[in-house]
């Protein structure tokens, strides 16, 4: 019986906890399960994005010259 109070007062205070940012919470799957094959894929995806963003700025002419 204590294993089973303990289990619901771990899951309170999980609860009462501060929730944790998408940076931190993906850091956090990317140790816990060994996912490092998805970091580069993020990159990937944040630098394109990037690109997206600046390239409707007054940067673009800038970043033309780059390809």
């Amino acid at each position: 019986m204590s294993t089973r109070s303990s289990d619901s007062h771990d899951f309170a205070n999980q609860a009462d906890a501060r929730a944790q940012g998408l940076v931190a919470e993906f850091w956090d799957f990317l140790l816990n399960n060994k996912k490092w094959w998805l970091t580069p894929i993020v990159v990937v995806l944040l630098l394109v994005g990037l690109l997206v963003v600046l390239g409707g700025s007054a940067a673009a002419p800038f970043i033309y010259t780059l390809f």
